[in-house]
């Protein structure tokens, strides 16, 4: 059924599917949950984050009959992760049944074409080139290299600098970007549903670890004028509206020290970026993604207190079953909000939960943060 047509009476008629059980489906599950929708999810771990308060039918996502499975106990399906088996997927759910739509996501899970798609598309983006050898990327130091698939969180990107750094070069199909002189590294959420009606979230400020590339915390409302504001919200829609998505995307940029913004790239599902939304905005972005799949009105995305997030890490040296030291004295301060996700091993850097922070006092925020930083430790036995 196209998604348009759907007039849900009964929500506890009506299931979700998610292919991915990770921490993203975890907490739409939670939203869903509030309105009693039904959700399933599909992923290979028995012990995925999601497995914790709802279905998850273990299977690969190229696992043919385990797909037909999970088709047939859904209404609607979308996604928690871009690196899914799309030619599989296109082999068991019809396209009106999936949002964002396998279109979308194809030119996604290719940055390089995704880089091609929204420069014809005149969104701003910085310069690229595919390359074909090392030897090419020469004549274009310092770049900044980029794996076309499988890249996230850090992974997949390599800055280089120098000759010296081309043994560091990624050795797979990739292409080179400018290395952006960047002044900040922006965020915005944008929902669109099936009538194309827009939402539009406040800009975050990013700022990234040395360790790994992660995201280290992001403030919001970012720091900025608001005519740079409004261009990167308008840019951040005009590039959803480009690929005519259907959901919620997570748009980061560049403002480099020149005053250009700059498209870096999208993800087509909820975002790091957003988690902040369930504490300090009207609605958060798992409730509107759960509004586009079950055809509801779009929720108001007005930011009623400031906040801060923070990723919980692994420590450097841990691995094993995860330990939560400080857990006890970060829940004695006051607008602290903590979602750890729960996943049953930690390694190093991953993500094992995140932290938002809400006060008036943007000094109070980060002061809050540093303590936090300083006091939780994800450690193992």
């Amino acid at each position: 059924m196209e998604l348009k047509n759907l007039n849900i009476q009964n929500p506890q008629d009506f299931t979700i599917g998610i292919l991915g059980g990770g921490q993203l489906a975890k907490m739409d599950a939670q939203e869903a949950k509030k309105l009693s929708f039904n959700i399933i999810t599909l992923d290979p771990d028995p012990n995925c984050p999601a497995s914790l308060i709802t279905k998850n039918l273990v299977a690969y996502f190229n696992d043919l009959e385990k797909l037909k499975l999970f088709n047939e106990e859904v209404d609607i399906v979308s996604y928690e992760l871009e690196h899914i088996d799309i030619n599989t997927i296109k082999q068991v759910i019809p396209e009106d049944k999936i949002y964002p739509s396998l279109n979308v996501l194809e030119i996604i899970q290719d940055k390089f074409k995704q880089k091609l798609f929204f420069q014809k598309k005149g969104i701003p983006v910085p310069f690229f080139k595919e390359v074909e050898n090392i030897d090419e990327i020469k004549q274009y130091l310092p770049v900044v290299q980029k794996a076309k698939t499988g890249g996230y969180d850090g992974k997949g990107v390599v800055i280089l600098q120098n000759e010296e750094d081309l043994k560091n070069a990624i050795n797979a199909p990739s292409y080179i970007e400018e290395l952006v002189d960047i002044e900040k590294e922006l965020a915005v959420i944008v929902v669109r549903n099936a009538y194309g009606d827009v939402k539009v979230y406040p800009v975050v400020d990013m700022v990234f670890s040395k360790d790994g590339n992660l995201l280290d915390y992001l403030i919001v409302p970012a720091s900025l004028d608001e005519s740079i504001k409004i261009e990167v919200q308008n840019i951040a829609v005009s590039a959803v509206e480009a690929l005519d998505g259907i959901g919620v995307f997570g748009v980061e940029m560049f403002l480099d020290k020149k005053g250009r913004v700059l498209l870096n790239e999208i993800a087509p599902r909820p975002h790091n970026s957003g988690h902040y939304t369930i504490e300090a905005c009207e609605t958060s972005q798992f409730e509107q993604h759960i509004r586009v799949l079950t055809n509801l009105p779009l929720g108001s995305t007005k930011q009623v207190i400031p906040a801060l997030t923070l990723n919980i890490l692994g420590d450097k040296n841990a691995y094993g079953k995860p330990i939560y030291k400080g857990l006890k004295e970060i829940m004695e301060l006051d607008g602290v909000y903590i979602h750890i996700y729960g996943k049953k091993i930690v390694k190093p850097l991953r993500k094992m939960g995140h932290i938002t922070i809400i006060d008036f006092n943007k000094e109070k925020l980060i002061e809050k943060a540093k303590y936090i930083k300083n006091t939780l430790k994800v450690v193992s036995n």
